[in-house]
């Protein structure tokens, strides 16, 4: 555990952005703020042609530009601390070998990179497998290399330290910290098809596995929480459980084994005061009615293309749960004005009386032009102040 000398590490916070944490708890609390929270994820393709198309300069930052409510920051959740190990680079692409001890190609003209090999490929490997210290400094006090952040849309090293990142947000913005979910570390650590194939095929072993690696992410949530002091307004849980059709395994399976670390993560949070946001891709029909059990705020990003619909959900579920997303990406890729119009009015009916925000769907690719990302910000802008007239 970590040593305070009681002294804050926080920077002076804005009246600006105590109004923003305001209006997403209010939101969280089922509550209407004086207008609908506003966040976002960006591929760095699409901010480069953002600035561009928009006349902006080099620097421009869309979280700052619009003035968005909230922002996730992530610490190194890597299983082993490391640095990179490279094993192949040119002008169109690089190979490292990460702390999740997987082997990951990125080519520079590629949104997103490739799992090429995992050198945990046994359930014995996997049973023996240790895990650094969760609550080792380096992970929040030191800038350094690591998965999450470094291998992605883009690639880069030495992460600026998660406490500096934090700090240098929490003057403007709501902070999110974030923490994966079991599934996100086996996609990584043993690949998709492993975690779906041992469920069955080592039925007795598996679970211990999971437990391992619930606790380990479980203390990753309240080391950062702890290294944060006082600066996070909220969590996100990164649990990828689903594709466009439905569940990676069965969702009695989830129950048993995932959800109560989920539930943990989530009661910590509460009684640190923070909200929780969980992001999970795919169709979760399924399991829905167990996030608002175990008292998730907003479920993210409910991806259209998945069947998920928040009008619908809002019908279900009433304000049992919060909605962050939903508005389709691909539609804002035609670039047709009148239909995204049409789509976003049709979303902002389902704020009334609070519980959402407005988000995409997953994140802004660089298929979106900055035009008309500009000009859906504008109608929410517009149409998005309580007591909404949409």
């Amino acid at each position: 555990m970590f040593n305070y000398t009681g002294k804050s590490n926080k920077s002076k916070r804005s009246a600006n952005a105590i109004k923003k944490v305001k209006r997403l708890q209010m939101a969280a609390n089922h509550q209407e703020p004086d207008r609908i929270p506003i966040g976002e994820f960006y591929w760095n393709s699409f901010i480069e042609r953002w600035r561009s198309e928009l006349g902006l300069p080099e620097d421009a930052n869309p979280y700052y530009h619009y003035d968005l409510d909230w922002i996730v920051v992530n610490p190194n959740m890597d299983p082993h601390i490391k640095d990179f190990s490279v094993l192949f680079e040119d002008k169109q692409e690089v190979h490292v070998e990460t702390g999740y001890e997987v082997v990951m190609r990125k080519r520079f003209d590629f949104p997103m990179p490739e799992m090429m090999k995992w050198n945990v490929d046994t359930i014995d490997k996997l049973l023996d497998f240790k895990f650094d210290d969760p609550y080792d400094q380096r992970r929040y006090y030191e800038k350094g290399d690591d998965h999450i952040n470094g291998v992605g849309d883009t690639f880069h090293r030495n992460t600026p330290a998660f406490v500096e990142r934090v700090k240098s947000f929490y003057p403007d913005f709501a902070v999110f910290g974030g923490v994966g979910e079991i599934n996100e570390c086996l996609t990584r650590l043993i690949g998709q098809e492993n975690a779906m194939l041992w469920t069955m095929m080592h039925c007795d072993q598996f679970p211990e596995a999971i437990a391992k690696i619930g606790q380990f992410y479980f203390d990753i949530c309240k080391a950062q929480v702890e290294a944060a002091n006082g600066m996070l307004d909220g969590m996100v849980i990164w649990g990828d459980v689903a594709y466009k059709n439905g569940m990676f395994f069965d969702p009695d399976y989830w129950r048993e084994h995932f959800k109560p670390w989920v539930k943990k993560m989530v009661d910590y949070c509460h009684e640190k005061n923070l909200m929780v946001i969980y992001h999970g891709c795919g169709n979760v029909n399924s399991i829905f009615e167990d996030f608002i059990e175990i008292g998730i705020d907003f479920y993210n990003p409910l991806e259209v293309k998945a069947n998920m619909d928040i009008v619908q959900l809002r019908q279900q579920y009433n304000h049992n749960i919060g909605f962050c997303g939903n508005n389709d990406v691909m539609l804002w890729e035609s670039g047709d004005k009148s239909r995204i119009k049409g789509e976003v009015m049709n979303k902002l009916q389902s704020a009334k009386g609070g519980s959402f925000i407005f988000q995409s769907d997953h994140s802004v690719s660089s298929e979106v032009s900055g035009h008309t990302y500009d000009y859906i910000i504008k109608l929410v802008r517009e149409y998005g102040n309580y007591p909404l007239e949409c």
